[in-house]
């Protein structure tokens, strides 16, 4: 190209202007306020079409941490590129449902991503009523930004899309209720209740010594004893018991189980 143009000269020649006609301005950026940023909310959107169904699921985030989960089971023939569509179109429902302003649209399919900023155009004509409609979507908010990221970073949107394609749902029953827990100890904690007085009470089973020999627990009377790796019997005492043998511990109550080697180390 440097040949061709060094045999081909111009008559009239005119030098280049590389000079800048505004010199005040350095940065041309948009200004974002602190209160906007404040009111952002985040959503996570993922649609997984498979043999079992087609399931799409959305992850709203309020600025509080405040996670809205929804998921829709699709019962028509759809692509998966129509389907991440269906679950961008849904999640964006639900942020206009709760009146939200400034929202960010998170998705692991770069294809969707920048068909919908209008950055890629599309061949297929089921997708162009999608644009469209995004387009009238897109119009409830003040400010609406889309970003790709990777899979690994829209995991619970797509666990609910895969969740939600799973199910078999019948038009005259609803969606089976899914509850979740939270449990603070292992769960053969909830074998033994504590009374009133607050010593431990009995375990709750129909067949105590199975899971007695599960825990190696040995109960010799009122008092409960947990066999230890070396066949030592451990005693096993309540809150206030146990706070108790601690403070006495601290102070030096309780003789020390050293070693005669091992204490004339320490001093």
């Amino acid at each position: 190209m440097a040949d061709y143009l060094a045999h081909q000269p111009i008559e009239d020649y005119q030098p280049m202007q590389p000079g800048f006609p505004y010199d005040d301005i350095s940065a041309i950026f948009a200004i974002v306020k602190e209160e906007d940023v404040k009111n952002t909310w985040n959503l996570f959107f993922d649609g997984a079409p498979n043999a079992l169904g087609l399931g799409i699921g959305a992850v709203l985030i309020s600025p509080e941490k405040q996670y809205i989960l929804v998921m829709t089971r699709l019962c028509f023939d759809c692509t998966n590129n129509k389907a991440k569509h269906e679950a961008c179109a849904m999640g964006i429902r639900a942020a206009i449902e709760f009146k939200v302003k400034f929202l960010n649209v998170y998705g692991d399919f770069a294809l969707v991503i920048h068909q919908i900023k209008g950055e890629w155009e599309t061949s297929d004509q089921k997708l162009i009523p999608y644009q469209v409609y995004m387009k009238v979507l897109m119009e409830y908010f003040d400010a609406i930004v889309f970003h790709h990221v990777p899979r690994e970073e829209n995991q619970l949107a797509h666990a609910l899309a895969t969740l939600s394609s799973m199910f078999e749902l019948n038009q005259e029953r609803e969606f089976p209720t899914i509850r979740m827990r939270s449990h603070e100890h292992p769960v053969y904690c909830y074998f033994i209740i504590e009374e009133p007085d607050g010593k431990l009470g009995t375990l709750i089973s129909s067949d105590t010594s199975k899971v007695v020999n599960i825990l190696n627990i040995m109960l010799s009377g009122d008092v409960l004893y947990k066999r230890n790796h070396d066949i030592v019997l451990l005693r096993c005492v309540d809150d206030k018991e146990a706070e108790l043998i601690l403070r006495k511990v601290h102070e030096g109550t309780f003789e020390t189980h050293m070693t005669t080697i091992l204490w004339l180390r320490k001093y």
